[in-house]
């Protein structure tokens, strides 16, 4: 893997909530437009580590990083680095749809219009691009003007992440974020993972161990804090080289 194809790299991360160690010793590098899916158990450093990947964490007292997190070369947790600049170039959908109750084309605009994207010919550009890019402009390009919170919990999602779409991030990351759908839903989100990677890197948590081997190029298993093994989703599903990873894959623990 030549290094300038490698977006975001971890060096040797250990966080800690207070006094408790949730992630130990974590490395693992990004690939551009690619699809990396976290998996594990329940409580094992997943979310712990996406959230890592963009401060999230920052917003919890009491926590503290070591190591380095580096975005194209820079250690975001480097004191001149803004993490709201961090967390417009590398967006977040989470695990229930969040939509603001607002109507569907505020939603899209309300992060732009903060970063000074005027004019309602810019923001109507912007709103269009977004939503086909979530698949989602057919369904409500005539009730732009509604309340999202109309929507349902599927629409509601992808309309997440047209608003996190609409923030022109370079990464997005993904909370589990089929958990709280239907099986249809779920489809028409992994479709779109598998359209997004052309122009961006996405990074997935996901318990759903079939969801990880469909949607992702790469996958790290995650134990107690520890990445255990990360290589290609094909091999890693296949011939994995720690018996702890067959072991979980299989069913045998986890």
């Amino acid at each position: 893997m030549q290094n300038n194809d490698i977006i975001i790299r971890t060096k040797n991360v250990d966080f800690y909530y207070g006094t408790f160690k949730a992630l130990i010793d974590v490395t693992m590098d990004f690939e551009k437009n690619k699809v990396t899916a976290l998996i594990g158990p329940s409580g094992c450093g997943k979310s712990t580590l996406l959230r890592l990947l963009n401060r999230m964490n920052d917003l919890i007292d009491g926590t503290r990083v070591e190591g380095e997190v580096l975005f194209e070369g820079t250690n975001i947790y480097n004191s001149n680095v803004d993490p709201v600049d961090i967390r417009r170039r590398i967006g977040m959908v989470f695990q229930k749809p969040n939509p603001f109750p607002k109507s569907i084309f505020d939603n899209i605009t309300y992060g732009p219009k903060l970063n000074g994207v005027r004019g309602k010919t810019a923001q109507e550009a912007l709103v269009q691009r977004s939503l086909e890019q979530s698949s989602l402009w057919g369904e409500v390009k005539d009730i732009l003007k509604q309340s999202a919170m109309m929507l349902s919990g599927g629409q509601q999602q992808r309309l997440c992440i047209a608003r996190a779409l609409a923030m022109k991030p370079d990464v997005l990351l993904m909370d589990e974020p089929t958990s709280a759908l239907d099986p249809i839903s779920t489809a028409k989100i992994e479709e779109l993972i598998a359209e997004l990677k052309k122009d961006y890197t996405i990074i997935i948590v996901t318990h759903n161990m079939q969801q990880a081997a469909r949607v992702s190029d790469y996958t790290g298993f995650f134990y107690l804090g520890e990445l255990i093994e990360f290589n290609p989703t094909e091999k890693l599903f296949t011939r994995p080289d720690e018996k702890q990873t067959e072991e979980y894959i299989t069913g045998r623990f986890g």
